[in-house]
C-alpha cells in the first residue's frame, strides 16, 4: 500500500510538472488592426514558438478588450501580444517587457470646426471604439488634461471602428472622436474642412506589444525573447524590434479608467483589514466572472457576479447593469465587495448597489484579490 501511495505521488508531481512546462498566450486584437491581427497564424505561434522554448505553447485570440483586460489583471496567460494599454496593465503586474513590433503613435482628439479647443467638447457627442480600446484610453487623457470626463458629455457612443466616428462626424451624427494621427491625416485631406484636431496624445508604443510574466525561468525569457525579435518565424507577426521605454507604459496605464479612492458611506479597505474583518465574521463577496472565480479566490468567498455594461466612471448608468445576486446577501451581515484591482469597477458599483439597498456596513476592497496576493495571503483554487 506505502508502495502504490509513493508511486501515486510520484505521478501526480510528473504531471504537475507537465502542466507548468506548458506556456499560454493571447494575442489580443484592436478593432481597428483587425486586418493585422487576423492574418497573425494562430497555430504558427503555437508550433514555432513550442520549438524554441522546448515547451508546448497554446494561443487563443480575442478582439474583446474588456475580457483581455481582466486576463491580465488576473495573471490569466504567459504571454501577451497586444496593444500598448494591455502591455501596461500586465507589467503593472508581474509582466516583463519583450519589446513591440512597430514605433510609437500618436492619436488626436478631432472635434467639428466650430470648436475653439477641447473645453469646447463639454456638452456635446463623442464617438469611440471599445471602452479598453487605445483610442478610449487616449481620449479620456486628453479630456482629463482640459478638466474635462466623460461625464460632462451629453453622449458617449461605443462601436468597434474609430473610422467610423470620422464618418459619423461628416453626417452629424456626433462632434468629436479620437483617430491615429496618420490616420487623420489622410482623411481630412479627402474631407477638408469638415474637423480640425483639437488635441495630440503623447506618443504611444505601436504594433504589437509583447509581455511575459517575470517568474518564468530565465532560459525560457531568453529562448522567448530571441524568438519573437526573429523574423520568418512562420506566424505572420512582425519582429519584434522596438524597446519602448517603460514610462510610456505608465503613461497608458495612467489614462486608464481607474476606480475612485472614496466612496461615500463604505469604508475603503486593505487586505490587513480586510483580514481582520474575515475574522469578525464579514461576508466576502466576489464580483468577477465565474472563469476568474473559479481560477482564484480569496478563500471562503461569494461569488455574486457584477454584470456589467456601463461607463467606468463616476457617472455610470445603473439601470445598464445587472446585480440581481444582491438581493440573496444578508443587508445586515457586514459585507466586503472585491474584484481585480482598482481598474476593475465591478466592486465600486456593487458596493454602491449595496448602499443604496440599505446595506449599513459596506467595506470596498478597491486593492481585491491582486493586493491580496502580494501580501502573501492564502488563495484558494479550483
Amino acid at each position: 500500500m506505502t508502495n502504490v501511495r509513493m508511486l501515486a505521488g510520484l505521478a501526480l508531481v510528473l504531471v504537475s510538472g507537465l502542466a507548468r512546462a506548458e506556456l499560454s498566450a493571447l494575442v489580443a486584437i484592436e478593432p481597428t488592426a483587425r486586418k493585422e491581427g487576423l492574418m497573425v497564424s494562430r497555430t504558427g505561434i503555437e508550433s514555432s514558438l513550442s520549438k524554441a522554448v522546448g515547451r508546448a505553447v497554446t494561443v487563443v485570440t480575442s478582439d474583446d478588450l474588456a475580457d483581455v483586460m481582466r486576463s491580465t489583471r488576473s495573471g490569466a496567460h504567459d504571454l501577451f501580444i497586444a496593444p500598448a494599454q494591455v502591455a501596461a496593465s500586465a507589467l503593472a503586474r508581474g509582466y516583463e517587457l519583450v519589446g513591440a513590433t512597430a514605433p510609437a503613435d500618436q492619436y488626436v482628439l478631432v472635434g467639428r470646426q466650430r470648436f475653439a479647443s477641447t473645453a469646447a467638447v463639454r456638452g456635446n457627442r463623442i464617438y469611440l471604439p471599445q471602452q479598453d480600446s487605445i483610442y478610449t484610453y487616449m481620449a479620456r487623457g486628453m479630456l482629463n488634461a482640459t478638466g474635462l470626463s466623460f461625464k460632462d458629455l451629453s453622449n458617449v457612443e461605443y462601436a468597434r471602428y474609430p473610422q467610423a466616428g470620422l464618418t459619423a462626424l461628416r453626417v452629424g451624427a456626433s462632434d468629436a472622436t479620437v483617430i491615429r494621427r496618420e490616420d487623420w491625416a489622410d482623411w481630412d485631406k479627402e474631407n477638408p474642412g469638415v474637423a480640425k484636431v483639437l488635441a495630440t496624445s503623447d506618443h504611444v508604443p505601436g504594433g504589437f506589444s509583447v509581455v511575459m510574466k517575470s517568474d518564468l525561468p530565465a532560459d525560457v525569457r531568453a529562448r522567448i525573447m530571441k524568438w519573437f525579435a526573429s523574423p520568418g518565424t512562420g506566424a505572420n507577426l512582425r519582429p519584434v524590434t522596438e524597446r519602448p521605454d517603460m514610462q510610456a507604459y505608465k503613461t497608458v496605464a495612467q489614462l486608464g479608467t481607474f476606480t475612485p479612492t472614496h466612496l461615500p458611506g463604505a469604508e475603503v479597505v486593505n487586505a490587513a483589514r480586510v483580514q481582520q474583518l474575515l475574522s469578525d465574521g464579514a461576508v466576502f463577496v466576489d464580483t468577477r466572472t465565474d472563469k476568474e472565480f473559479r481560477a482564484k479566490r480569496v478563500p471562503n468567498a461569494l461569488f455574486v457576479p457584477y454584470h456589467e455594461k456601463s461607463l467606468k466612471d463616476t457617472a455610470y448608468d445603473v439601470a445598464a447593469d445587472d446585480f440581481a445576486g444582491l438581493a440573496k446577501l444578508d443587508k445586515g451581515a457586514p459585507t466586503i465587495f472585491a474584484c481585480n484591482g482598482a481598474e476593475c469597477w465591478k466592486s465600486y458599483k456593487a458596493s454602491r448597489a449595496a448602499l443604496s439597498a440599505g446595506f449599513k456596513r459596506v467595506y470596498w476592497f478597491r486593492g481585491g484579490l491582486p493586493e491580496w496576493e502580494k501580501a502573501g495571503l492564502l488563495v484558494a483554487k479550483e
